[in-house]
């Protein structure tokens, strides 16, 4: 690793409200894995969350931590016994590292795997730095078509697909999105992606609603100024982005004869459940927990421009900036997707 820098600067969480840039040692790849530079980090509500409260449910910051978990990168070293990919080669970064052995993992259901190693959750630290290492199975190569931008933004899709393969969303699907925040919106792409012929979305933002509507959604409703029982949209599948737990329970209503309920945003620990309408009409709820084998088929999408990625970067910062890009969604309502790209100190 001769023409690879010895210390590498990192964005780091001390505390609440608390980000410094600082110097670290570049890590080393280890058996299976590979050292790849990392060119752009997607922010997510879940930084934004460590940053505001210091903890996720049981996941709770206790000592310094670095944020970011939608990278992407190049390949720039190789650890003992990794074959898969050439230095140089464009990856996006599967930020989740499972056991491979538990009882989880052996039938694929990897993302529930009790010890799963995931960027930027207590105590593994992520990606708002310059170099991370990762086992070489994890890191998925990228078409040229794919920007670095959208090769991060992966992460997000995934949910996306994961979403809409639990809901079994298929051709002639009618779909129901609440919350029009960047998973709703790769959502709203994946589920048309999947053949779904109506896509309504809602949100309280207008201008998130205007987003959806150049992404592929066939409506919007605008929940601040109209019910959805007012819409008269009646869908066969919601997928419950918002995170909200009245939202949550008005859009449950609203599911038709046999459908299917996934509850993707996470927000409140608990929302009323219309346990009449659910019985009454059989329908299935369910819920996400990040995702599994995703990526194939999440780069399919953006490299096939059936998902526009790119679309949703309303925002640049520099690694200097990440405390900038985890608080510009308080001070900006037209963000949708601020980006973080740890190879400029400031984006300017």
């Amino acid at each position: 690793m001769s023409d690879i820098p010895e210390a590498m600067r990192v964005s780091v969480l001390n505390g609440i409200h608390d980000i410094v840039t600082e110097e670290r040692p570049v890590p080393e790849p280890g058996e299976g894995e590979v050292l790849v530079r990392v060119q752009a980090v997607g922010t997510c509500g879940s930084d934004v969350h460590y940053y505001e409260h210091g903890r996720i449910g049981d996941f709770v910051v206790k000592s310094p931590l670095v944020l970011g978990h939608e990278p992407s990168g190049v390949v720039v070293a190789r650890g003992p016994g990794a074959t898969r990919h050439d230095v140089g080669t464009r990856v996006a970064l599967e930020p989740g590292v499972p056991c491979s052995r538990c009882a989880q993992c052996k039938p694929g259901r990897y993302n529930l795997c009790p010890d799963m190693r995931f960027f930027g959750t207590p105590p593994i630290d992520g990606a708002f730095c310059e170099y991370v290492v990762l086992r070489e199975d994890f890191a998925h190569p990228v078409p040229d078509s794919v920007s670095d931008e959208a090769a991060g933004l992966l992460e997000p899709l995934s949910v996306g697909v994961w979403a809409c393969r639990k809901a079994r969303v298929q051709p002639g699907s009618r779909v129901l999105i609440t919350g029009a925040g960047p998973i709703g919106l790769v959502a709203a792409q994946t589920a048309r992606a999947f053949g779904a012929t109506e896509v309504v979305v809602t949100d309280v933002n207008p201008h998130r609603l205007r987003f959806a509507r150049e992404m592929r959604a066939t409506g919007t409703v605008d929940a601040s100024r109209e019910s959805l029982a007012d819409s008269g949209f009646e869908p066969d599948v919601l997928l419950e982005c918002s995170g909200v737990p009245s939202a949550a329970s008005e859009a449950i209503r609203r599911v038709g004869r046999a459908g299917r309920v996934v509850l993707v945003g996470m927000g409140g620990d608990e929302i009323p459940l219309p346990l009449a309408h659910v019985q009454g009409f059989e329908i299935e709820v369910t819920a996400t927990f990040r995702y599994a084998n995703t990526w194939p088929t999440a780069i399919d999408l953006a490299a096939g421009g059936e998902v526009d990625l790119d679309r949703l970067v309303t925002h640049r910062f520099g690694l200097d900036e990440v405390e900038q890009a985890l608080t510009i969604g308080a001070r900006d309502d037209t963000v949708v997707k601020a980006v973080v790209l740890p190879q400029v100190a400031t984006h300017g």
